[in-house]
């Protein structure tokens, strides 16, 4: 099998051979998908290997289904997700399957359904190795092979072993992983222990490196391990890589890319099967119009790019991608995306238009909003932060702009062009470069210092709207923008909510300093964490321990200070100017 090499694709050439040599059943099984567009992008090239163990009158089934099972579902699974994630949800659900099964026929492990498994992922510039069993994944390496993978194999005597690790064999199972750099020219080699038992490494590294295709070293490698006396069965898989995908220029989308900016449109108007009625929003990075579907009347929000960014490259990538984040969220708490009555001839996006107003609006409508109130909100923002979290996503602008409350009170998140995401950002490592991307005085501390933005920094950015929405300020006013170092993010100062106003008590105001801690380590470990923290007295934030006013209260502590500075200075002047 061959890919031909293309400057921003991944490429590569393959053999594989499988026989059941001196054995009346193969029960050995492997299988490869290696897909074309945006799922050889999004997904990568997999190959997966098992090996039933013998003792079993259902291994073929057991090994059979783990491989079937892996390759169909991992590619069903949220192109957002990172390979790690993807691969290991999908396996730990067929290793499930299989002792289920194994449990329901009162089988033991010996004659269960029990299998090893090893798969080798292909995406981007990486290679990702998942493992159980004693079948193995090796590299070439100049004339021999090298193992990436460990024998998950218990050593009884010299005589006895038994397989400690293997998909089926428990409710859970501990899966290997590892992830490798790849360059052009590498070449992986999965087999079963049919042919690495009686082939040394440097052996099927002589065949690889003379054959004249690897389909043809293939077969002569499992030959050879029948002429050697492999009493097993044979599987052999072969993969070189031919050619890397470009990092300077990774096709993440598929039609998107292609299409021109759209020109801003006239209003009213009509404009791609939509009739224009009034504009909505206008910033420097993008302008927002209502509109109608010509075809359904079906009232829909169209964004369309900035003028003066059509320039940027990075710019139209984020903004076509917004549509692409949206048609992967299900949440009646995130935005969502809308069809196109006649596709598109430009690149604009289109959305559910959301009658109401933004968090922003209600702030200023709502200045002294009641604790229970302000919960509610946050609970429905924490829902659709999680439906971002679940795909692996980071929002990084979460902010009042970017939050809207339609007419029945459904909080909705908006705005998906600073979205960090994970799958995307391993598929091109190169667009991962760690960019402020949000709005400053709600961004979190350590993406100032460089690092990437993570689910802790979303509940930095919901731990400052919810201390502005209780008091009207910012934890730590402009500071945050301006700590660009560790030193000065360690001298920021949380100015306590209950002392601006009454109407928050000391275990709520506990919780908005926790998660807005400058450290995301000291922040919550969950949004539900946070959440709960607002509801019920944390016995951490009511323990009864003094807290210095000037840890407390900084700004009201050098005020106090300030103050009897200034009488003190008053009762010396009177003392030695007064009337004698």
């Amino acid at each position: 099998m061959l890919m031909q090499a293309s400057r921003t694709h991944l490429s590569i050439d393959s053999g594989q051979h499988s026989l059941a040599g001196r054995k009346s059943e193969n029960q050995d099984f492997h299988g490869a998908v290696v897909p074309e567009g945006q799922a050889l992008v999004h997904k990568g090239i997999a190959f997966v290997i098992a090996d039933g163990i013998s003792s079993s009158p259902v291994a073929r089934v057991a090994a059979e289904t783990a491989v079937k099972s892996f390759l169909d579902d991992y590619y069903c699974t949220s192109d957002a997700w990172l390979v790690k994630t993807a691969a290991s949800r999908v396996i730990a659900a067929t290793n499930s399957w299989l002792f289920d099964q194994s449990r329901r026929a009162g089988g033991s492990g010996d004659s269960g359904y029990v299998c090893t498994f090893s798969a080798l992922v292909l995406k981007g510039r990486k290679a990702h190795l998942f493992h159980a069993g004693d079948s193995r994944i090796w590299r070439l390496a100049g004339q021999s092979l090298e193992q990436l993978t460990d024998d998950h194999r218990v050593q009884v005597s010299p005589d006895e072993n038994y397989l400690g690790r293997a998909l089926g064999l428990s409710q859970s199972v501990e899966i290997d992983y590892l992830a490798a750099d790849l360059r052009p020219g590498d070449v992986f080699v999965l087999t079963t222990d049919g042919v690495h038992d009686f082939l040394t490494p440097q052996r099927i590294a002589a065949e690889i490196v003379r054959a004249e295709s690897l389909e043809t070293a293939a077969g002569k490698i499992v030959d050879q391990a029948l002429e050697a006396g492999s009493t097993d069965n044979l599987t052999i898989q072969i993969v070189r890589i031919a050619a890397l995908p470009d990092p300077a220029a990774p096709e993440m989308l598929a039609d998107e890319q292609a299409l021109p900016p759209a020109p801003l449109p006239r209003v009213p108007g009509y404009f791609e099967g939509y009739r224009l009625l009034r504009g909505l929003h206008a910033s420097s990075r993008s302008h927002i119009y209502l509109a109608e579907d010509e075809t359904s009347g079906e009232q829909v929000a169209l964004k369309f790019p900035s003028i003066d960014l059509r320039g940027d490259a990075d710019y139209l990538r984020r903004f076509a991608m917004e549509e692409w984040i949206a048609r992967r969220m299900a949440s009646a708490h995130v935005l969502k995306a809308a069809s196109y009555p006649q596709g598109r001839q430009s690149l604009f996006l289109a959305s559910e238009f959301v009658e109401g107003q933004t968090l922003r609006q209600w702030m200023l409508d709502n200045p002294h909003p009641d604790l229970e109130t302000v919960r509610g909100l946050l609970e429905q923002i924490v829902k659709g932060l999680h439906a971002f979290h679940r795909k692996e996503m980071v929002h990084q602008d979460l902010r009042p702009e970017n939050i809207m409350i339609d007419t029945s009170g459904t909080v909705k998140i908006i705005d998906f062009g600073s979205v960090r995401i994970a799958g995307v950002m391993e598929a091109a490592p190169a667009l991962d470069r760690a960019e402020i991307l949000g709005t400053h005085q709600y961004t979190a501390p350590e993406v100032f210092l460089g690092y990437l933005g993570t689910e802790l920094s979303d509940l930095f950015s919901l731990g400052v709207i919810a201390y502005e929405m209780l008091t009207g300020r910012l934890p730590y006013g402009a500071a945050v923008a301006r700590a660009t170092s560790a030193k000065a993010q360690a001298a920021l100062r949380y100015r306590s909510a209950s002392a601006i106003t009454t109407r928050v008590p000391d275990w709520v105001d506990g919780a908005l300093c926790r998660a807005v801690h400058p450290v995301p380590g000291k922040r919550h470990e969950a949004l539900s964490a946070f959440l709960e923290d607002l509801r019920r007295p944390n016995p951490a934030y009511t323990s009864g321990t003094f807290v210095p006013l000037a840890e407390r209260d900084p700004v009201r502590f050098w005020q106090l200070v300030s103050a009897a500075l200034a009488l003190l200075c008053a009762a010396l002047f009177v003392q030695l100017f007064g009337n004698p």
